[in-house]
């Protein structure tokens, strides 16, 4: 334990971290490791679990399976029926993911912010400048997904999915370090955005709100289970992927590979719960945002 005290500490070391995960091929690093993880090798399962275990702050006590056939099968792990708690209030929108509280408030004119001093235009994030304009009043919350965290994602609210718009890019760690010196970070990774809608309960008033889940170094593939295709950097296909699907809040919608980041952009008339701050923990199914009118 000592050892591995001293190991983190070292690691964390700003310029190392940011040249270990950064200064590296990440292109053909995280195509290796979507090739590796997948491997079904006892022995390389459990060496290269062990070390995920080590690096990581890894909890499988609530993973739906006990044994696992590669990395690759940790990574993406369900969990135990039961095993987070769903607020119901149809006044709430529900953290989609377990994660931790990144940048999040107001949109001001469409600028948000990655990191502290280090803004970012939702018209570079999106695919467009109508989607960006439509919530240029509204609120934002970044989530980042660590590596050891669970890496399933689910609907905030009972929603409608429309559209899905997958934007190549690079793959850049998203690290709070690496967002401290990468510009428009969010904006050159590969990510997917996803446009849904919902009936507010109270005016029976229709908004739409989009999920954002940006790929990272090592990760670079998402999967949707409302799409018949795994985004990645292997990917071909059309960018804009129309869709037709329903979704109670709670409910599964897809998962990243490893660990990365999603964001959520919600329009006018969305706050976010009082009890929100940077960087604390939060689990799938607490209360993120309160929705009015």
């Amino acid at each position: 334990m000592k050892f591995r005290a001293i190991l983190s500490k070292f690691l964390l070391q700003e310029d190392l971290n940011f040249l270990l995960t950064n200064r590296i091929p990440r292109r053909f690093l995280t195509r290796f490791m979507g090739w590796f993880s997948k491997l079904d090798n006892c022995v390389i399962r459990y060496l290269s679990i062990s070390t995920w275990k080590f690096f990581s702050a890894v909890d499988l006590s609530d993973a739906a399976k006990t044994h696992f056939d590669s990395l690759h099968d940790a990574f993406i792990r369900s969990l135990k029926p039961g095993a987070r708690t769903i607020t119901l209030d149809p006044n709430i929108l529900v953290s989609p993911c377990d994660g931790i509280i990144g940048a999040h408030g107001l949109i001001e004119n469409t600028q948000v912010f990655q990191a502290k001093g280090f803004p970012y235009s939702l018209r570079d994030l999106l695919p467009n400048d109508s989607l960006s304009k439509e919530f240029a009043s509204g609120s934002y919350v970044t989530i980042r997904i660590t590596a050891g965290m669970y890496h399933r994602f689910h609907a905030p609210l009972d929603c409608y999915i429309t559209k899905v718009t997958y934007i190549s890019g690079d793959t850049w760690n998203v690290n709070p370090i690496a967002l401290k010196r990468v510009e428009k970070l969010f904006c050159k990774n590969e990510r997917a955005v996803i446009e849904s809608s919902f009936i507010a309960p109270e005016s029976q008033t229709q908004h739409r709100f989009l999920m954002v889940p940006v790929a990272a170094v090592l990760v670079a593939s998402i999967r949707l289970h409302f799409i018949d295709v795994l985004l990645n950097l292997h990917y071909k296909g059309a960018n804009v992927l129309s869709c037709d699907a329903n979704y109670h809040k709670g409910e599964e919608l897809g998962w990243f590979e490893h660990g990365s980041t999603i964001i959520l952009i919600c329009p006018l008339g969305f706050h976010l719960v009082d009890n929100i701050t940077e960087g604390q923990p939060i689990r799938m199914g607490e209360p993120l945002m309160s929705v009015s009118g």
